[in-house]
């Protein structure tokens, strides 16, 4: 499998990491859309929300109680957007599921 999230995991591609533990890492987006761009990935390969089980809704779970702490890391105190993408029509640009956190200005009330 060649996918850009899994080699940013293992560290063969470098990023700059805000947030990691033995089962999520959060990284700074290259190409933020916002002042606070930040991407949150499950370690483990899933390719969007619709490959998300029973088995794997705990490391799910996970991934979305770290999410309001690394907001307030990152000084999140007046709100945030959290995205993701699924699919061609979703325009997910890469196929391994990760949560967008946008902050840091008023966003536009326009999700598209």
């Amino acid at each position: 499998m060649n996918c850009l999230f899994c080699s940013i995991v293992s560290g063969d591609i470098p990023s700059t990491r805000v947030y990691e533990d033995e089962r999520v890492l959060a990284f700074r987006d290259i190409n933020p859309q916002a002042p606070v761009h930040i991407l949150v990935i499950p370690k483990v390969h899933l390719s969007s929300l619709d490959e998300v089980t029973e088995k794997s809704s705990a490391l799910i779970a996970h991934l979305l109680e770290v999410i309001p702490s690394i907001a307030r890391a990152e000084g999140l105190t007046n709100g945030y957007r959290v995205v993701t993408n699924i699919g061609e029509d979703g325009c997910q640009s890469v196929k391994h599921l990760h949560f967008h956190i946008l902050g840091g200005a008023k966003l536009g009330e326009q999700m598209a």
